[in-house]
């Protein structure tokens, strides 16, 4: 396999929804939650082409900015988290990892290349659909986790400090556009997996290096960074 020259790779972060397990119905929750925030009398200009959590957020920046205010800013922002909450636990708990994901992290590991997964998911959720994902990779930084959720880069410049690693040693894997814009920021090798939202063309016009049909093809494409004689172009 030919991949473009650079350092080797030392460590991998992975998004988890769509690529290490089934992505979860992000456009049907962000319609959930959208009625939701219309029903607190919130007008559609506010939350306009935003991501879920950046909907609340919004929302409840003009909650309070209203002097007779339509419901109270605290109530909406849990009842619109328990409404992501409720999606997420229910999903995971009828969702399994993909097939191959735990050896692709074992091949990863024994290769000494660190892995850490970075996902606007809640960490009960990961934990329901992948309860031993701790024992396969070496950092989980889920919602409730960090102050900064990606497409914020602080996301995984945070997890790449726990990791001891720079990201210009580092691949970004996602079946997402912000995965792919994201790691691009900051300068990490952009890898997009089409067994979740986004295809080709998207994940490419995003910033993706390389797409891949799953998180699988990895163990050549960082392998082959990492230990170059290992494989003919």
């Amino acid at each position: 396999m030919a991949v473009a020259s650079r350092h080797p790779f030392k460590a991998v972060l992975f998004d988890f929804d769509g690529t290490l397990a089934p992505n979860l119905d992000l456009p049907g929750m962000r319609r959930d939650v959208v009625a939701y925030t219309e029903s607190c009398g919130v007008p559609a200009e506010v939350f306009a082409d935003l991501y879920i959590l950046e909907v609340i957020d919004a929302a409840v920046d003009w909650l309070r900015s209203q002097v007779e205010k339509p419901v109270s800013p605290d109530a909406y922002f849990d009842q619109a988290h328990q409404i992501i909450l409720d999606i997420e636990l229910g999903a995971a708990a009828e969702t399994k990892p993909f097939p191959g994901v735990k050896a692709l992290l074992v091949t990863l590991a024994r290769n000494n290349i660190k892995t850490g997964v970075v996902t606007r998911n809640c960490r009960e959720a990961v934990l329901q659909t992948f309860p031993d994902i701790l024992d396969y990779v070496d950092v989980l930084h889920a919602r409730g986790d960090v102050v900064h959720l990606k497409p914020d880069p602080r996301h995984l410049t945070t997890t790449l400090e726990a990791l001891e690693m720079t990201p210009e040693a580092a691949v970004m894997v996602g079946d997402g556009q912000l995965d792919m814009s994201v790691g691009k920021s900051i300068g990490t090798y952009c890898v997009g997996v089409l067994s979740g939202s986004a295809d080709h063309e998207g994940l490419v016009s995003a910033g993706a290096d390389v797409v891949l049909t799953d998180c699988l093809g990895l163990n050549e494409l960082v392998l082959a960074q990492a230990f170059p004689n290992l494989f003919d172009d």
